[in-house]
């Protein structure tokens, strides 16, 4: 979520799953933990339904792609789970049907992925409308409203999947967060054919108070964005 990239391969750990070697803190390498070692997932029949449990475990919201073939890098543990089958609605990984623990015909170069949203809209009346939050450091945050313009929603419209932005406030319509301010003086360009970047001022550096926390309503439910996203 910063500017800047580190070359500290990033781990993020909920219960018993954690993502390994992705860019931030809500993607990587799928890994379980069972009888005291770390061990990853095979692809064989990977799916989004499989991801959303994930994300939801470690603490990121929906999911928003699935990688396969080591996208982010080989194992090094066992291979524990194969051909996960999840509803969508478990609580873990490990609750989703699969061939059983260590029972698998797959390779490292098959290890499963995820890259999860750190966005997400929270109090509306369904996933597409809400307050904004951001997942940063452990925990989630809001965004506050000075600025806040048509274009900076468009951005977590495409990002959390949901079309267009339809329209905009910053007078806490959904309700006041109860996490840190992360972001303020959020401005983004909205150009729909790039990838976008948007500027904003440092993480947590605000004057702002959960009154202004913004919030967006949104179209509806499209096909997710990698590529377009709140920071840089």
């Amino acid at each position: 979520m910063s500017s800047s990239k580190s070359n500290l391969i990033s781990i993020t750990v909920g219960m018993n799953v954690r993502l390994v070697g992705g860019t931030g803190t809500c993607s990587g390498r799928v890994e379980v933990y069972y009888r005291g070692r770390w061990g990853t997932v095979c692809d064989d029949d990977w799916d989004i339904n499989d991801a959303d449990v994930v994300c939801r475990q470690v603490g990121c919201a929906r999911a928003v792609s699935i990688h396969s073939s080591a996208h982010f890098g080989q194992g090094t543990g066992p291979i524990l789970l194969d051909n996960v089958h999840c509803v969508g609605s478990e609580r873990s990984i490990t609750e989703c049907r699969h061939n059983g623990f260590g029972r698998t015909n797959c390779h490292h170069g098959e290890d499963a992925g995820v890259t999860c949203s750190y966005i997400r809209l929270v109090n509306g009346t369904g996933d597409c409308n809400g307050r904004v939050e951001i997942y940063h450091d452990g925990q989630w945050g809001t965004v506050c409203g000075d600025n806040w313009d048509m274009k900076d929603a468009e951005v977590v419209c495409r990002q959390v999947g949901c079309g267009r932005a339809l329209s905009i406030t910053h007078s806490a319509h959904f309700g006041e967060g109860n996490g840190p301010v992360l972001l303020d003086d959020v401005g983004c360009s909205g150009d729909k054919s790039n990838s976008t970047s948007c500027s904003h001022g440092s993480l947590r550096t605000t004057n702002c108070s959960h009154r202004e926390d913004a919030r967006i309503v949104c179209s509806g439910k499209i096909l997710l964005l990698v590529n377009d996203t709140l920071f840089k």
